[in-house]
This record gives structure tokens, sequence and C-alpha cells, in this order.
């Protein structure tokens, strides 16, 4: 399973033509160092240190050149955290304002992004069918938010231009771009 959303995910990013990529919430910094091996200039983030540094050491083991920085989806800025294509899989079940997440994952987009989650009610049966989870009926531990593929394409498209799905066993990938933004005195604005 994990294969197919990989090879999608790499066949969505490929289509972009993008060079810099910023994985949020990029953990171990497993597709990170899957992006980097294609030759695309890669960074990660993740709110937590210490899944930081695991990635930093996968990454040194590997021979990858892939920065990773610790800093929570909430907390990063365009000025210094924008990229050509900005990959967010996995991350927006676990915050506790998804919402807030998706919108800054809109506004680092520059201009396109990679968005998954898992696909319910399927992913909470797949777990149940392997008899794990069993007392959450089959939720896995962090996840605090669920979609189906409509809701969640729904969601994305409060933010975003979805332009293409994709839906590797389990999940719900879309390829997006964010919405042309026009210079203000103050900034950009939608």
């Amino acid at each position: 399973m994990v294969g197919g959303f990989v090879r999608q995910l790499i066949e969505l990013a490929d289509r972009t033509g993008a060079e810099d990529v910023h994985e949020v919430g990029c953990g171990e910094g497993e597709l990170a160092q899957r992006l980097a091996a294609r030759g695309l200039r890669v960074r990660g983030t993740d709110a937590s240190p210490e899944v930081i540094a695991e990635a930093r050491r996968r990454a040194e083991a590997a021979g990858m050149e892939v920065a990773f920085r610790a800093a929570p989806v909430e907390e990063l800025d365009p000025a210094t955290d924008a990229a050509e294509l900005v990959v967010c899989c996995e991350v927006l079940e676990h915050l506790r304002d998804p919402h807030a997440g998706l919108e800054v994952v809109a506004r680092l987009a520059n201009p396109w992004a990679i968005v998954s989650v898992p696909r319910e009610p399927l992913w909470r049966v797949l777990n149940v069918a392997r008899l794990k989870y069993l007392p959450d009926l089959g939720n896995t531990p962090g996840h605090l938010n669920h979609w189906s593929r409509r809701a969640f394409l729904a969601f994305l498209e409060r933010h975003l231009e979805v332009i293409e799905v994709r839906s590797p066993l389990p999940w719900t990938m879309a390829l997006c771009r964010a919405p042309r933004r026009r210079i203000t005195d103050g900034g950009f604005a939608a």
C-alpha cells in the first residue's frame, strides 16, 4: 500500500515541474528523502524536535542533502518557508485546527501543494480488519479529524484549487494550486 502512495506522490510532484520542495509535517523524513533522491531541493519541517533529529540522522545515513527544522505548521512563514511545491501528507488529521493548518499550506504553496489524508471510513475499517485499535473502533491514535474523499475535497477547495485527485488505497491525495495572489501595499492578499 505504501508503495502505491509513494509512486502516486512522485507522479504528482513530477507533474508540477517544481525543483524546490517543502515537506510540512515531514516526520522521519521518508518522503523528503524520496523527493531529494530525484534531484529536488528539499526541506522538511515537523513540530517534534525528536522526530526532526531522527529525520536528520536518517538523511545523513543515506547520504541525502535535506534541510530539516523543528517548527509546527502554524508557525511557518511564507517569507521564509514558501516553496514551489509544498507537500503535506498525513498531517491535517492530527491538527486541532486543520483549517488553520491548511490555510498555512495554501500561503506557502508557490504555487503547488500535494495534500493527503487517510480516506474514511475505509481507514478505520482496514484497521479493524487488522485487529488494530479495536477499543477506538479502528481510529489511529492521534487522528483527530476524519474525511471521506468528498468531504476532504470540499475542505481543500476552501483554500486551494484542486487540480487532480488520486486515491491510493487507503488515502485521498490531491494536487492543488494556490489561488493567485495580488500584491497590495501591506503585502499579499488573496
